[in-house]
């Protein structure tokens, strides 16, 4: 056997998992059902509970543990400082999402990050074999509680210097996160997480010859191709997001599912435009907007995802994608709309079958 498979097996063997293919933990779009069908199919689920209250978590980790035959992962924001907020700017935020959807008023800007204290009392409530961490590290007082309890950290990183500090820190497994990925990039620091972008096949092998804890590679991966080269790179396993979006289970909207089908990489874009952080969606007609020259610069999380929160409702009940949350990583077109265990069982079959020659 050669060595990209022995490392997966390798990985699967500690890990619980017949698949070497995780979940990657999507928030507001890893309902039970997608992680049941993919547990139940050798590969690890998920859930990224940022937007999750404690009885949430439990409930859907208790879901997921009743129906589902293998592990899981919680995942969940490290939070950022108190925005600093600028009223005079939040008013010229709100005439022009006004433009966009329902009048803004002037209290949706006091929205407030979900408490992380109690996050993590439910995380460990809920005992999952696996919690992940992104947009930084766990405390360390936190961690010493999930290895008191033998719950394993994987820590989500952009760079090689996060990938050294997250070893440090005590994690278990690495996350490596190429500029590729949907969704909210995981930089620890905000201000940097478009400066650096760097893509995953530039950073997954930077990242396995610089720690000493097996890898996972993310971003931009949605075909047997993309799972063969990263293990060929040194990862271990893969985490994939967009490619299982289109999947029934994913139960995301039809125009947004819809829209990922058509969508090349280069209809992709980072922007700050839903929630003030950093994220890669479908380059939709308000998102080029939102960044184009003379709009106004969005405010930081989480006062901006409270600014667009009636606009986002609006398109979704509208299936108006132009002005929906349409996350979207560069591989998105490859996602297909299949059941979730045929997906995965396509992904690690064809992906043998290359390496192996």
């Amino acid at each position: 056997m050669n060595a990209p498979l022995k490392r997966a097996y390798a990985f699967c063997a500690r890990f619980g998992l017949r698949v070497p293919i995780l979940l990657a933990p999507m928030a507001g779009a890893c309902p039970p059902s997608l992680s049941i069908a993919l547990m139940n199919a050798g590969g690890l689920g998920a859930a990224g509970v940022l937007l999750m209250k404690p009885a949430e978590i439990l409930a859907w980790a208790d879901e997921v543990r009743s129906k589902g035959a293998g592990p899981f992962q919680l995942n969940t924001w490290i939070p950022d400082p108190p925005p600093r907020r600028d009223p005079a700017h939040e008013a010229l935020l709100r005439e022009f999402l006004a433009g966009w959807g329902p009048a803004v008023p002037s209290e949706a800007a006091d929205t407030t990050p979900p408490d992380f204290e109690a996050q993590c009392e439910a995380i460990l409530e809920a005992a999952p074999p696996m919690v992940s961490s992104v947009m930084g590290l766990f405390p360390p007082a936190f961690v010493a509680r999930l290895k008191e309890r033998g719950i394993l950290w994987i820590a989500n990183v952009s760079t090689v210097a996060e990938a050294k500090a997250a070893e440090a820190a005590g994690a278990d497994v690495i996350a490596a996160q190429g500029a590729e990925a949907g969704g909210h990039r995981g930089c620890f620091d905000a201000a940097s997480a478009e400066r650096q972008a760097v893509g995953l096949f530039s950073l997954l092998p930077a990242v396995v010859d610089a720690v000493s804890l097996p890898v996972v590679a993310a971003g931009g991966i949605a075909d047997a191709r993309g799972v063969a080269a990263a293990l060929t790179l040194g990862a271990s396993a893969v985490a994939i997001g967009t490619g299982f979006l289109r999947c029934p289970e994913a139960g995301i909207h039809p125009a947004w599912a819809d829209a990922l089908a058509h969508t090349a990489p280069e209809d992709t874009m980072i922007s700050r435009a839903f929630s003030g952080r950093a994220g890669r969606s479908i380059a939709t007609d308000y998102v080029r907007a939102a960044v184009a020259e003379g709009a106004p610069v969005p405010a930081p999380y989480p006062v901006q995802r409270g600014l667009t929160a009636a606009m986002r409702t609006a398109a979704l009940k509208a299936g108006d994608v132009q002005r929906m949350q349409a996350w979207a990583g560069q591989s998105a077109a490859m996602a297909r709309a299949e059941p979730a265990a045929d997906v995965l069982h396509s992904l690690w079959d064809g992906a043998r079958a290359l390496l192996e020659g």
